[in-house]
């Protein structure tokens, strides 16, 4: 790699894992529509359907790079490597990567923190892109919420509202918990204290300083979060909605962008956003 972003001058070859799921899929579409970049390797499980098949065939397009269970056959012609697969899976490939000096955009969520330490650990040897959300308007969001939280740190209750598709397997949301740490943050709270996941039965009155959080899985929802603040006749709400997982990929080529040339080290879409 070179040493900045600004004189990467050939495209930018990605790798795309997961590349027979939605996600995937989408990713691979925004590779081949974007300027400056060339899609080099698709990576997917060795159940995988479409696994031996050219990355386009979901698409009805031709691409000229068939999705391989081969880690080092998918990453040996890439400079980055989009990820949104599960923890497990994005840990191996992060592994991968080391053998090989690709960068990583990571957009997984559910880690632990014995899978977040690794990543941590990674981050020394190649730049990674980790962020619970690549969508530039969430991140915008989380902008917003530090200047709220700051606000409206006294007096208010504030409660987190989240809501994904069926198929989800992790809750609350990657994006819900990254509100709730830049709120927690900025309004001077301990979110590991404060968090109350879930009610049930007979609660109580609502713990002082609480922040909450309700989860809502159901049909084909990209993503919607809203962060309530509610105060004495009053309330505040700040919302993000995903009409299109095509928000996630756009957010991802730009993460890809930025990480070309990059030095090793944990970024999230805050650095991207201030380029």
């Amino acid at each position: 790699m070179t040493e900045t972003a600004n004189s990467y001058e050939r495209p930018l070859r990605i790798a795309i894992a997961g590349s027979s799921g939605r996600m995937g899929r989408m990713l691979i579409e925004a590779t081949l529509a974007a300027a400056g970049c060339v899609l080099r390797g698709a990576l997917d499980r060795s159940e995988a359907a479409l696994l031996g098949e050219d990355a386009g065939a979901g698409l009805g397009v031709h691409t000229g790079v068939r999705i391989t269970a081969d880690l080092d056959l998918g990453l040996q012609d890439a400079d980055v490597l989009i990820d949104f697969t599960r923890p497990e899976g994005t840990l191996r490939h992060v592994e991968a990567c080391l053998r090989h000096g690709v960068a990583v955009v990571i957009g997984t969520t559910g880690f632990d923190t014995e899978g977040l330490a690794r990543l941590r650990e990674a981050s020394a040897r190649i730049p990674i892109v980790l962020a619970p959300n690549m969508s530039v308007g969430v991140n915008v969001v989380l902008q917003l919420l530090a200047q709220a939280g700051r606000a409206l740190a006294e007096g208010f209750d504030i409660e987190i509202i989240e809501a994904h598709h069926r198929h989800k397997v992790d809750a609350p949301s990657g994006t819900a918990l990254k509100m709730a740490e830049v709120v927690a943050a900025a309004a001077g709270r301990d979110l590991a204290v404060d968090a109350v996941w879930g009610r049930h039965g007979h609660t109580g009155e609502r713990m002082a300083g609480a922040i909450g959080f309700s989860v809502i899985r159901g049909g084909d929802i990209v993503g919607d979060h809203t962060v309530l603040f509610a105060g004495a006749g009053e309330r505040i709400e700040i919302t993000h909605k995903s009409s299109s997982r095509a928000t996630y990929a756009a957010g991802s080529l730009r993460a890809a962008r930025f990480l070309a040339g990059r030095a090793p080290g944990l970024y999230d879409m805050q650095d991207v956003l201030r380029g």
